[in-house]
């Protein structure tokens, strides 16, 4: 190319490839791992025909037999939407069924040999296809995404009178069909995608994730369906690079526990790739051995720049890579070829031996594309060049960001004419798509030079989102201040606007649809025309942090905000010009823990609006706006609502009963309802238990105006959305969900209408629309069963199990004494137990609660029909109880891990490095911290624990002996007490065996059991 050699040799890596087979194909003994279901012919991208396998270091098709198995046969459907499926099928209107299902799964063996630089390949010439287990109703269907991942590559499937992308927004793939405004989601990830590769013919795609139980899925773009699911490729980190060769037929891939973000096969050779790092470049040979070539940054004579990417050559055996300095490293062979009849030569070593400075700005793409080499910049430049780097053309556009990738459309724009027989005019007439790193995604059309804006989405995180209480709209604001406005039901953006001085928090809209509030990081407030988004009236900045929450009251007379200095500020409406407007009342610092919801209601004997606010320091605060004057925000009601959880959404509670109700949800995974005038904790229960509590919840608006009894609940929880029926019981089959953004959720909305649910997930920069399906919740609601068979299936063993007959046997016992014991009378025959013996048989059942959780439970069942009959209630029965505990117990058993944090914080570091608590101490704190106890009530709780009640001291649980208390202290406790033997040796709590031999371990659970305590 005319240019000296500027670079020494850098040093080869020889890597063995033995367990690389293995994982490709065959065991020790020569087994095939990998079976699949081929298809009925030859395909142009899979040109294997049924029952071969190809052998990667082989000229020549090795065939073999596959045995197939009555579950391969009923793959078979699948099979065939596969290979009848055409280009532009997904999206046609008389499609009778939905073809991709939720997953398609192909069992691995259970352990794939380890690689060095963690390199899995995957044989790929015959991919399975999987039975549909897709549901005919789903409870929740997604049915819209906004934004998309901008670090990662969009490509274009189709160009010209379809314009079809494909784009990675979280754990979903999207192929969206631009013109016809349509979308179809491939979904299947659990964890975020990292990566993603399409062939050559835009059929099949790959994609990849890490994170827990990583995968790999491999998709049919024609059809949506995935035709294979690998699991376990890199169990430990998951993936951060994915490549697919020319023809289809195999994967590679690069685990994220490296440094490595990008690897490519040779076009001419599919046995030979390379991947870069930012400092490093890897060349792999898929022979008996791989060499390798590092290069450091070192060996330059002049500034390299950290690597962006790298190509080989289309029509020599060189390859190149690009620079943040904006040159291109050229690596050559340096050792002579080996002739092969079988194999084309491969290079022994490769060594960077030109380095050819291009331009003064960074590189971030670079691609060959048929007979050109193509590159892109951070200015926006795409610039072709010939196989000697010589210019052809270039695009630029001013505004136009970083460019994160190009792809280019599969047929040029016009028919070539007869004489027009140069490939490299060919390739400049071609259109492409490019992908920037600020999340913009341009069509550029080569015959006129025109970059035409296909979409534009935040460039950072999405957190703020609220749907119009009127019309089919919904905005969306984001941390890099732009704001949207969409029509949902057209999809369709109707306007936005940005705020260059801070980003967007938190959206409200306004009851009556007018106006549209706006809370910013910088802790200002916007008032906005809900339809121009224009400013209503000057901006408020009374808050010292960001804002958090926004909220109307019902009569938009007041608006408040909470910030993330726990104040909690109000304004009120006033008339200016014949228009309203709002101005600052007052504003106060009533959580000293961030505030987690507040919230506008109505009194219930007038029609005046009342606030609450909710923190996590446990406190439900409501205000008194009539009695606040300017600069003074009145105070009316301060409860603490829980004792140990920390509660965490808040929402009115429909009107289901004559008693009205406040609705929380908690950490612990319960619900609980609150009388709104006195703030008693009225019930308490399960909530849904989906790996995490409820982060905030919904109640979507009334869709049965015949039942207004049938109402429903929208949640999320730290990345999943679900639904509630109503009213809330316990009955876990009553709730759903799904996952939506596995980074995490950051807020929820409504439609008015309550048929759809909208999800941001943050700096996933995403927005989701789900369509609900409450027929189907009611449906699967029904299967679970009626009355107590779903709380049945909640105990251990259920209905006929161990546990529910020990618990039929305390629940008679509890009737036996409370007519006593040793009384000669006739009893009364009775179903029911006096709600005084409800805390004796929770506790014989293994949950122990404290005082003011027993005080709860007997409360909720005392007062369950005051409000109706004006009686309270004095007895339970048996089925009410199993529903009591069930609710009341915790969700996931005993930990051993809160008892280790007590003595964390309470302890001490003894010579041995254990958190212990002295003896003294213990007792001290027992009988003056917390729910306290008496002197008395200690030593008969020790006396008991410690099994020194007298022998044939009564029946009676509560008699005890209290001589020699002090005594019995100091024999059976040591000086030194820590976790374990406090539950083990003091409580009597049943621990594993292991920890039992080692009580240094961490102590993980304690299950539900018997026990004498």
């Amino acid at each position: 190319m005319g240019f000296p050699d500027t670079l020494p040799g850098t040093w080869a890596a020889r890597q063995d490839t033995t367990a690389l087979r293995t994982a490709l194909g065959e065991d020790t003994a020569g087994t095939r791992l990998l079976e699949g279901v081929g298809p009925p012919g030859p395909h142009p991208a899979l040109p294997e025909p049924k029952g071969t396998i190809s052998n990667p270091r082989s000229g020549c098709r090795e065939q073999e037999t596959q045995e197939r198995s009555g579950q391969d046969d009923g793959c078979n459907g699948s099979a065939s939407l596969v290979w009848a499926a055409t280009p532009g099928m997904l999206f046609q209107e008389d499609k009778q069924t939905k073809l991709h299902p939720l997953v398609s799964i192909t069992l691995l063996p259970s352990s794939l040999p380890s690689l060095q630089r963690h390199f899995v390949a995957f044989f790929l010439s015959r991919p399975l296809s999987a039975r549909d287990k897709s549901s005919a109703s789903s409870l929740q269907s997604l049915s819209w995404v906004l934004g998309y991942n901008s670090s990662l590559a969009v490509h274009s499937l189709m160009d010209g009178e379809d314009l079809v992308l494909l784009y990675v927004s979280s754990h979903t793939v999207v192929i969206h069909d631009v013109l016809g405004n349509r979308q179809s989601h491939l979904q299947g990830h659990t964890n975020v995608i990292s990566c993603l590769c399409v062939s050559e013919d835009r059929r099949w795609v790959a994609t990849a994730d890490r994170g827990p139980d990583a995968l790999i899925i491999v998709w049919d773009s024609f059809s949506g369906i995935p035709v294979r699911t690998i699991f376990e490729s890199h169990p430990e980190d998951g993936v951060s690079a994915i490549a697919i060769s020319q023809d289809a037929k195999y994967l590679a891939t690069i685990s994220a526990a490296e440094s490595i973000d990008y690897v490519i096969f040779n076009p001419q050779n599919p046995c030979e790739f390379v991947s870069n790092s930012k400092t490093q470049v890897i060349f792999y040979l898929w022979e008996d051995e791989c060499m390798a070539s590092l290069l450091s940054l070192q060996t330059f004579n002049s500034v390299v720049g950290h690597f962006s990417q790298s190509v080989f050559h289309f029509n020599n055996s060189q390859a190149l890579t690009g620079t943040s300095a904006g040159k291109l490293v050229v690596w050559d062979v340096v050792s002579p070829r080996t002739p092969s009849k079988e194999l084309p030569a491969k290079p022994h070593s490769m060594k960077a031996t030109k380095l050819v400075p291009m331009q003064k700005d960074s590189l971030t793409v670079l691609k060959v594309f048929e007979s050109c080499i193509v590159t892109g910049d951070v200015k926006g430049q795409v610039k072709f060049y010939d196989g000697q780097l010589q210019l052809l053309t270039c695009y630029s556009h001013s505004k136009v960001g970083p460019i994160r990738s190009i792809s280019f459309s599969k047929t040029p724009p016009d028919p070539p004419s007869s004489d027009s027989s140069n490939s490299v005019s060919l390739t400049l007439n071609r259109n492409f798509i490019l992908s920037t790193s600020d999340a913009t995604v341009l069509r550029v059309a080569t015959d006129r030079t025109n970059f035409e804006k296909v979409m534009e989405e935040a460039k950072k995180a999405v957190n703020a989102i609220a749907c119009h209480p009127r019309q089919a709209l919904v905005a969306v604001g984001s941390d890099c201040g732009l704001l949207k406005v969409w029509d949902y039901q057209q999809t369709k953006h109707l306007i936005s606007r940005i705020f260059t001085e801070a980003g967007i928090q938190c959206l409200s809209y306004d009851p009556q649809g007018y106006f549209l509030a706006a809370g910013f990081t910088d802790g200002s407030v916007y008032i906005l025309d809900a339809i121009s988004l224009q400013s209503s009236c000057r901006e408020f900045k009374f808050s010292r942090g960001p804002i958090t929450h926004i909220s109307f009251s019902h009569d938009s007379e007041y608006f408040a905000t909470a910030d993330e200095k726990y104040s909690v500020t109000v304004y009120k409406s006033v008339l200016q010009n014949g228009s309203r407007c709002w101005e600052h009342l007052a504003g106060l610092r009533s959580h000293y823990k961030p505030i987690r919801s507040i919230l506008f209601g109505v009194q219930l004997d007038s029609n005046e609006p009342r606030l609450l606010s909710l923190g996590e320091d446990r406190q439900l605060v409501e205000y008194d706006l009539n009695s606040s004057s300017k600069d003074h925000l009145v105070v009316l009601h301060r409860d603490r609502i829980e004792q140990m959880a920390v509660p965490l959404c808040l929402a009115w509670y429909p009107q289901l009963s004559t008693e009205s109700f406040i609705l929380t949800a908690n950490n612990c995974y319960k619900m609980k309802l609150y009388n709104t005038t006195t703030k008693m904790c009225r019930k308490t229960l399960l909530g849904p238990t989906y790996g995490s509590a409820l982060e905030k919840i919904q109640i979507l608006p009334p869709t049965n105006s015949t039942d207004p009894q049938k109402r429903y609940l929208a949640y999320i929880t730290k990345d999943k959305v679900g639904l509630q029926i109503l009213p809330v019981d316990g009955n876990p089959h009553k709730s759903s969900a799904f996952s939506c953004h596995p980074d995490g959720v950051s807020d929820l909305a409504s439609s008015y209408d309550g048929c759809y649910v909208f999800t941001v997930g943050g700096n996933d920069r995403t927005l989701m629309k789900w369509e609900v399906n409450l027929n189907a919740l009611d449906a699967a609601a029904s299967l679970g069963g009626e009355d107590l068979i779903p709380f049945y299936n909640l105990l251990d063993g259920g209905r006929e199990g161990e546990f529910f007959r020990e618990l039929e046997d305390y629940f008679y016992y509890a009737q036996l004494r409370s007519h006593g014991i040793d009384t000669l009378e006739t009893r009364q025959v009775s179903t029911h137990i006096p709600l005084e013996e409800i805390p004796s048989v929770m506790r014989a059942m293994g949950f122990y609660p404290s005082e003011e959780k027993i005080e709860e439970m007997i409360n909720e069942v005392k007062f369950s029909k005051y409000v109706d009959t004006g009686e309270q209630v004095t007895k339970i029965n048996l089925g009410d109880f199993i529903k009591l505990y069930i609710n009341h117990r915790p969700a996931f058993g005993l930990s051993m891990k809160k008892i280790q944090q007590a003595f964390h914080v309470l302890g001490y570091d003894n010579e041995n490095g254990d958190k212990v608590i002295d003896r003294g101490d213990l007792l001290l704190l027992l009988q003056c911290r917390g729910e306290h106890m008496t002197e008395d009530e200690l030593v008969q709780c020790l006396t008991t624990l410690l099994g020194r009640r007298p022998a044939g001291g009564g029946s009676e649980p509560d008699t005890y002996d209290p001589s020699g208390a002090a005594a019995l202290t100091e024999e059976e406790i040591p000086a030194e007490i820590t976790a374990a033997i406090f539950a083990t040796d003091i409580l009597g709590l049943p621990i594993a065996e292991p920890e039992k031999k080692n009580r240094k371990e961490r102590y993980e659970s304690l299950v539900y059991k018997d026990s004498e305590s």
